[in-house]
């Protein structure tokens, strides 16, 4: 059992950065593949990015290619999105979620636990 609580979300004007944060529980967190969704107002829960249990392999939406990184800390079994040049279209609750996978995981459905979200607002 894996559980998952973001973190770092808010208001940022457009142009800015923020880091989120995903704090997970269980002893197996290593051997889990991460990803991070996000979800805007009546639309569907799309993928962002995703990591390998290594942190070897990383694989992300073309939407956010070149402005957000994930990384992921086995020792504090936390993940991490490192989102700049934040857009107004980059409003959304964002979602951290694990995958029992050894490698990189970008469906929704292959995704075995999720976090509650934390609101990300970016103003124009």
């Amino acid at each position: 059992q894996v559980q998952l609580v973001e973190s770092g979300g808010g208001l940022v004007q457009a142009g800015g950065s923020l880091r989120l944060s995903c704090a997970a529980s269980g002893r197996t967190f290593s051997s889990y593949a991460m990803g991070w969704f996000r979800q805007a107002p009546g639309k569907e829960r799309e993928f962002v990015a995703t990591i390998t249990w290594s942190g070897g392999s990383t694989y992300y939406a073309d939407s956010v290619k070149g402005r957000f990184t994930i990384s992921r800390d086995n020792a504090k079994k936390t993940v991490y999105l490192q989102m700049n040049s934040l857009k107004p279209e980059d409003t959304a609750v964002y979602y951290c979620a694990a995958a029992r996978s050894y490698r990189v995981v970008t469906i929704r459905n292959e995704y075995d636990y999720w976090g509650q979200g934390t609101q990300v607002t970016v103003s124009s």
